[in-house]
């Protein structure tokens, strides 16, 4: 082509690339066509203006489609006008492939890039109702096998034991660490009164059924109510789950034996079927056999993913088990034994061993529970070693130091310098050593002076007061009570990892209208010595129990919803 000669332009497009903090607004693409008149016109024009003028037009032709002048713009119109086009679509580009992984990764969209991850979404739901609830119903597990005497099935029919002897024999199970990536989220609903548990659903056989479980970092073994048939069940929120005689777990093996290796006079290798039996510290029970099916699980993307898994079909509740089953099925054990679900799940490479929940301060808000690691914060947790020998089913750490606001209170017996704290989910309330609750129970009698009278009237929790003016949430009479701070790692205040329990999380309002305090005499449950934080204390708190690094942490959060933390904290949406 001759360097003098103008190419004829017969069109152009314009493609405009979604803005980068709103990928979702989508591209769009603009078409505009240069008349045959216009092209004429111009020619004309410039001829003319050639013969007349030696000098470039001072007034150049307007396209009425356009309204502006490209020349004026782009004196060498199509090379510097194309040129200009074609560098800016490639920096689009360059852009897009750079920053769209990231962008992807913090609006959970990367679909394509994390097949691999699955995240599994676990609400958690508060029981629907209200009803009156005493002390002694408050729930409290720890769920602990028990000694069994077996008996063989007959037929279809899953026979019963002979009466148990119970001894709270705890089964020794070790955590399993594996390495998968995948993070099972689960949704959680639930409050500390007047229902006392935190619950959620999960979907069991072919076709999938749902069933509601009451979440409990305490208990080993999942179990869902049975009809097999069934001796006491609730009625629960959902029918009984119906087991075929094939979902019937052996008692050989690996799991019956995890079980019932250590019970050598309920032991049973001839007995066609494995049978179990509970004993929880309120000393509630369930029995049952163990049951192996498909358990349906909630990726984020929205897909389904299914696992066989071994849970116990439970025929026969007693005790406080059957107030909580008037809304739900049963009980979703997460403790670190091996029969536990994180670590059937873990075992066969879905998650890595971590379980993480979050319990909304306030009923009616969110709240969701995690198996895997996915969720974990890379920034912001404070982290302190999960102890184990004795308590290693449990989740456990330990305490140097122990306040009341600015008053200290005693770790296990009188004198102690170290204490152990023990997170339960299954506990509706928190348990301290009966030093403690008694330092407590002395330094909140100031309360009384500030007008707070103890209602002695008031059966719903050992110490509750009643005000002048009516009590319609904790945050009423917040200012007339302190902060509970728990102190792990290190004697230095700097530098220790610090738990900190605001007045919302030890106080309750009852149906009386009084303000009662949450925290009861731990003496006579468990061992006697351990702070169990329970779930009136875990309230808007992000708790993540580490299986794989043996460590337990923790991070104030609204508990909305869960978010993904691969990227920088500085990329965050």
């Amino acid at each position: 082509m001759d360097s003098d000669e103008i190419p004829r332009i017969n069109g152009f497009v314009i493609i405009t690339l979604p803005p980068l903090d709103n990928p979702s607004v989508g591209k769009t693409i603009s078409a505009f066509t240069l008349t045959d008149d216009y092209s004429q016109t111009q020619q004309q024009q410039q001829s003319s203006s050639e013969e007349q003028n030696p000098l470039p037009s001072q007034t150049p032709p307007q396209n009425p489609q356009l309204q502006f002048s490209f020349s004026s713009l782009f004196p060498v119109f199509p090379r510097k006008f194309m040129a200009f086009l074609g560098v800016s679509l490639f920096a689009l580009v360059l852009c897009s492939s750079l920053f769209s992984h990231t962008l992807q990764e913090l609006r959970n969209s990367n679909d394509d890039q994390e097949e691999d991850k699955k995240s599994f979404i676990f609400p958690l739901y508060h029981k629907i109702g209200f009803r009156e609830v005493s002390q002694r119903d408050v729930e409290f597990k720890l769920g602990r096998f028990v000694d069994m005497d077996m008996e063989n099935v007959i037929d279809d029919q899953i026979m019963r034991p002979h009466q148990s002897k119970i001894n709270s024999k705890l089964v020794s199970a070790n955590s399993v660490a594996v390495a998968g990536d995948s993070s099972p989220v689960f949704p959680v609903r639930g409050n500390v009164y007047p229902d006392g548990l935190y619950f959620t659903y999960i979907r069991v056989g072919n076709p999938p059924r749902p069933y509601h479980l009451d979440i409990d970092t305490g208990s080993d073994l999942t179990w869902i109510q049975c009809d097999a048939p069934c001796t006491s069940c609730a009625k629960g929120a959902n029918p009984l789950y119906k087991p075929r005689k094939v979902n019937i777990l052996p008692s050989k093996d690996s799991l019956c034996v995890e079980i019932q290796g250590n019970q050598k006079a309920g032991y049973c290798e001839t007995c066609q079927q494995c049978d179990y039996e509970i004993e929880y510290a309120d000393r509630s029970s369930s029995m049952g056999v163990l049951a192996r099916d498909e358990l349906h699980l909630m990726i984020s993307n929205g897909s389904l993913s299914k696992s066989n898994v071994v849970f116990g079909c439970a025929y026969d509740q007693q005790g406080l088990l059957l107030n909580t089953m008037v809304k739900t099925d049963g009980i979703l054990g997460l403790s670190r034994a091996k029969v536990s679900l994180p670590s059937q799940l873990a075992s066969q490479g879905i998650i890595n061993n971590v379980v993480g929940h979050c319990l909304p301060t306030d009923a009616g808000d969110g709240g969701y529970m995690f198996l895997g690691d996915e969720f974990v914060p890379n920034w912001g947790m404070a982290w302190v070693p999960m102890l184990g020998s004795s308590s290693k089913e449990f989740y456990c750490a330990e305490v140097v130091k122990m306040n009341y606001g600015s008053s200290p209170l005693s770790l296990g017996s009188l004198g102690s310098r170290v204490g152990r704290v023990l997170f339960d989910t299954g506990s509706s309330y928190t348990y301290f050593t009966k030093q403690a609750y008694s330092e407590l129970i002395s330094a909140l009698e100031e309360v009384s002076t500030m007008g707070l009278i103890q209602d002695a009237s008031d059966p719903t929790l050992p110490i509750c007061w009643r005000a002048k003016f009516p009590i319609r949430s904790v945050i009423d009479v917040k200012q007339y009570f302190n902060t509970l701070t728990l102190q792990s790692g290190s004697q230095w205040w700097i530098v220790s990892k610090k738990l900190r329990i605001p007045p919302e999380g030890y106080l309750i309002v009852s149906a009386k209208g009084n303000i009662c305090l949450g925290i009861l005499d731990g003496s006579g449950v468990h061992d006697g010595s351990t702070i169990i934080l329970g779930d009136i204390s875990l309230r808007g708190q992000l708790v993540v129990y580490d299986n794989v690094n043996n460590k337990i942490g923790w991070a104030k959060s609204d508990c909305v919803k869960p978010k993904r933390f691969n990227s920088l904290p500085f990329f965050e949406g």
